[in-house]
């Protein structure tokens, strides 16, 4: 047993430093003076000169404050649209279009981001022609999309953790008097019954919320198709 939790700390501590040690590296090569990664400048670093050209660059700080907007609008949605198909795929039984709302839920995690971004290019190009919206690519596509994505982890999560909770707790939370705002949100549940978990539902949005932030700032690939290729297709 204390090999094997020898092997186990090991593994983690390896896996750990495996992860972090280059982003740690990172973090203090943004102090070098020279513009050579492998070159230490000694004699003038440590310095803040890269950050106070960064700082001073108005292009990659406009570029960086619309990806936050996009991560935390595409993030909020994600959440709210994802809880409530998962609370629908794990409470309301079997009803008619469960599996094709099960199966579009899930189909944006297994298809390749490629194919998730040219589709939604064809959707966005057919609306234009259609509808006339959009008229070209911008944020409010790129929100479209990744609140799609998005939308599918969260389902996925919400609907594991729902799957696995005991609806009596919730009942037994009802009948000394908590509402259903207060059993979903834990605020009066936690005192009408000291079983339910700590947070109520709230672990399941905060996991969501993360990993939707988390996809959104990295997910450039349908980004880029949807703002590339956008032009070439509109006019074909």
């Amino acid at each position: 047993m204390k090999a094997r939790g020898l092997f186990t700390r090991t593994a983690l501590v390896l896996g750990l430093a495996f992860l972090y040690l280059p982003i740690l590296s990172m973090m203090v090569y943004s102090f070098n003076n020279s513009r050579l990664v492998t070159v230490w400048d000694a004699a003038h670093s440590p310095t803040l000169k890269w950050y106070v050209a960064l700082l001073s660059n108005e292009q990659i700080l406009r570029a960086a404050w619309l990806s936050i907007r996009i991560a935390v609008i595409s993030a909020s949605a994600a959440v709210v649209l994802g809880t409530l198909a998962g609370m629908a795929l794990a409470r309301l039984g079997a009803f008619r279009g469960r599996m094709l709302l099960a199966g579009m839920t899930a189909a944006p995690i297994v298809m390749p981001e490629v194919i998730t971004g040219l589709s939604l290019l064809l959707l966005f190009v057919a609306l234009g022609q259609l509808i006339g919206w959009p008229k070209g690519v911008g944020a409010v596509t790129i929100t479209l999309a990744h609140i799609t994505f998005c939308m599918a982890y969260v389902t996925v999560v919400v609907q594991s953790r729902l799957a696995g909770f005991d609806e009596a707790l919730e009942e037994a939370a009802m009948d000394l008097g908590a509402r259903p705002a207060g059993v979903f949100s834990a605020s009066r549940c936690r005192s009408s019954c000291r079983q339910l978990p700590p947070g109520g539902c709230w672990p399941l949005h905060c996991p969501g919320t993360i990993w939707s932030s988390r996809s959104s700032s990295r997910d450039r690939v349908p980004a880029h198709c949807r703002w590339s290729f956008f032009p070439r297709c509109a006019s074909a």
